[in-house]
């Protein structure tokens, strides 16, 4: 081969390589811009200590305390006037407020029951609740509350699912060791729009708070037993 002739296949070597070298450089490039973009993750707020959660709930573990007991209730709302009764105890050991509202009839039928389990979330620092009534919707009214001065207020969700839902603003208010004053605005349309006032309820006192006794009961075993439980509970 002459010099002229592998002068020439050099320069088209060099040439072929600097293309194809050019073109993986080309669809790189085009990898890179057409790749999805990652989000980045949201930020995660710091968790509470194990003693944070303590004085939480060491501060307002009693937030509805002036609620317990047994009460009587007369009660108006935009459809008319009703009575009921309320029972709120709290539970033995866990803390949380179990309450149950009856309307009854004036010859002492039952028309309506609903109960309802409150408990005070540290992490979150607000209450929380649901309530659960005959008409089989599960566990949907879901709401929150909290603490404000004099008052306890509540938001909750009714209905949800059915042809009829709205969400109430409750507040208990003017509460004094034996009664206190019920009051809820309610809206249909989602939070658009609220229907002040919507219904009132004054509650008088007929019992003091009354202790729930535990729905389950541990008998007292020896000490072997008692390694022999332990042993047992780890291997669940």
């Amino acid at each position: 081969m002459s010099s002229r002739s592998l002068a020439l296949a050099l320069l088209i070597c060099a040439l072929g390589t600097t293309l194809a070298t050019r073109t993986r450089n080309i669809s790189v490039v085009a990898s890179v811009k057409n790749a999805p973009v990652l989000q980045e993750k949201p930020k995660v707020a710091g968790r509470k200590t194990p003693k944070e959660i303590e004085a939480a709930v060491e501060a307002h573990q009693h937030d509805s305390d002036d609620q317990l007991g047994d009460w009587e209730c007369t009660a108006v709302n935009r459809n008319g006037g009703f009575r009921g009764l309320w029972s709120a105890v709290r539970l033995p050991e866990t803390g949380q407020i179990m309450a149950e509202f009856r309307i009854v009839s004036n010859t002492g039928e039952t028309l309506f029951v609903l109960t309802s389990l409150r408990a005070y979330n540290a992490i979150s620092d607000q209450w929380e609740l649901v309530s659960v009534d005959d008409r089989g919707t599960g566990l949907q009214n879901l709401g929150t509350g909290h603490r404000d001065g004099p008052e306890f207020r509540i938001e909750q969700q009714f209905g949800l699912g059915t042809a009829i839902s709205w969400i109430s603003r409750i507040r208990y208010y003017n509460i004094q060791p034996n009664r206190f004053s019920w009051n809820s605005d309610r809206s249909e349309d989602g939070g658009k729009t609220w229907i002040k006032d919507f219904q009132q309820i004054e509650a008088h006192r007929i019992g003091p708070p009354r202790a729930v006794s535990p729905l389950t009961s541990v008998k007292k075993t020896t000490a072997r037993a008692k390694v022999g439980a332990h042993a047992e509970s780890n291997q669940l």
